[in-house]
């Protein structure tokens, strides 16, 4: 099926930051959701996007995602509708052999809190694990940005 993502999530346990290659800021709100769906509004370095995000599979590794590129303003004004608090982060792409890790540094009320995602093509897929990679939180809702616009790190 097309427009899925597949992707696996980490805690950072180690410095990461020297093996970037570049990074970037990302703003992003919700503007509703619901246990099947969410639509989110993100403006990540001089672009931004519209996202529907599907329920994720039971081992939340697997879900529907359709994105189109917006205009930033049209994205700003869309972030004033955004239900929740507004996650701010810095991302951080990191290669490892074919893939490439996003290391999502938050900011605001997440302070403190690093998560890296790696997109597969397939569930089992193989993938280079770096050693400053920690536990993985693949399917915990916990640190899907969506749970973190409701209810901040501080409360993990």
């Amino acid at each position: 099926m097309k427009n899925l993502e597949i992707e696996r999530k980490f805690l950072v346990s180690r410095d990461f930051k020297k093996f970037a290659d570049y990074y970037e800021t990302i703003k992003q709100g919700y503007i509703s959701s619901n246990p099947e769906s969410a639509v989110r509004v993100r403006i990540k370095g001089e672009k931004a996007f519209l996202t529907i995000k599907g329920k994720g599979n039971k081992s939340g590794t697997t879900r529907f995602e359709f994105e189109t590129e917006i205009p930033v303003y049209d994205a700003e004004q869309l972030l004033l509708l955004c239900k929740n608090s507004i996650i701010e982060k810095i991302r951080y792409y990191i290669p490892a052999g074919k893939h490439t890790y996003e290391v999502d540094v938050f900011e605001g009320e997440n302070k403190g809190l690093i998560i890296a995602e790696i997109e597969l093509n397939n569930e089992d897929e193989d993938f280079i694990k770096p050693d400053w990679l920690g536990k993985e939180v693949t399917g915990d809702n916990r640190y899907y940005n969506l749970h973190l616009s409701e209810n901040p790190y501080y409360d993990l």
